[in-house]
């Protein structure tokens, strides 16, 4: 009888748990549109440039600096710091005096620095825009219909509609442009004799040309061409030793001695 008893306890909470990872999972939007916030409102930028922990209402006087922060703004602002510290983003500290809490940076929240040269915010911006998270509404009718989750929500797929809205592009590519100075400073330093005797390397499906600008930069010799859609080579900008080339790499990739790709 006990352990029947037993078993129909851990039954019934395996259970809860069960429902609680439901809901966390259900809910799991409220972290990415957080995030998203903090970019927005440059929280981290705003702390990083006091250089120590600052109290709510310097935070919100970086937020706008136009004008008081009013109490609405700081009440909004202290729920978005609330779970911005529980999930260990920021941290906050209170003062002996019993003052007001002080936030400051974690390892975290350096990544969403906008104005850092290594930065996830780019990416969170761009992985957060209305845009991009329509297509994940279309998922049951991809396995029902199939097609494209993008072109069911957007009625084209998303390069041709990233031809035709520039704004979407823009974010776009500051997204790709933001991963791949991450991902290329990763390669770089622990690949140091990769490019040893190769004159040249081409970058397909390069985005603006942010990777072939640092694996040129990191080795002079090498002559860098960056491949990708002309929507896309329209807005990249110019760069020393690399040649922006306009083209569909499923139809033709430029001769160089070397193909480099992001997969």
């Amino acid at each position: 009888m006990g352990d029947s008893k037993e078993l129909i306890e851990a039954e019934a909470e395996a259970k809860l748990e069960g429902q609680a990872e439901i809901w966390q999972y259900m809910l799991g939007f409220v972290d990415s549109m957080v995030l998203r916030s903090a970019v927005e409102l440059r929280i981290a930028d705003t702390i990083h440039s006091h250089g120590h922990p600052i109290t709510l209402a310097q935070i919100a006087s970086g937020v706008d600096s136009s004008s008081s922060p009013s109490q609405d703004m700081i009440t909004c602002l202290s729920r978005i710091m609330r779970l911005l510290v529980r999930r260990k983003i920021f941290i906050a500290t209170s003062p002996s005096d019993d003052g007001e809490p002080l936030y400051g940076m974690t390892h975290s929240s350096t990544w969403l620095l906008n104005d850092a040269e290594l930065t996830l915010a780019p990416i969170i911006l761009m992985l957060t825009d209305p845009r991009k998270l329509a297509p994940w509404k279309y998922l049951s009718s991809c396995v029902m219909d199939g097609g494209a989750a993008f072109k069911k929500a957007h009625g084209r797929e998303m390069w041709e509609y990233a031809s035709i809205d520039k704004e979407f592009n823009k974010i776009f590519n500051d997204g790709m442009k933001c991963t791949a100075r991450i991902t290329i400073a990763a390669i770089l330093s622990g690949y140091k004799d990769g490019f040893v005797g190769v004159g040249s390397v081409v970058d397909v499906a390069g985005g603006t040309g942010a990777a072939i600008a640092e694996i040129v930069k990191a080795n002079p010799g090498i002559i860098g061409i960056n491949l990708d859609l002309p929507h896309v080579i329209a807005t990249a900008p110019m760069y020393a030793g690399v040649s922006h080339i306009q083209g569909n790499m499923f139809e033709a990739i430029p001769n160089a001695d070397a193909v480099f790709m992001k997969v």
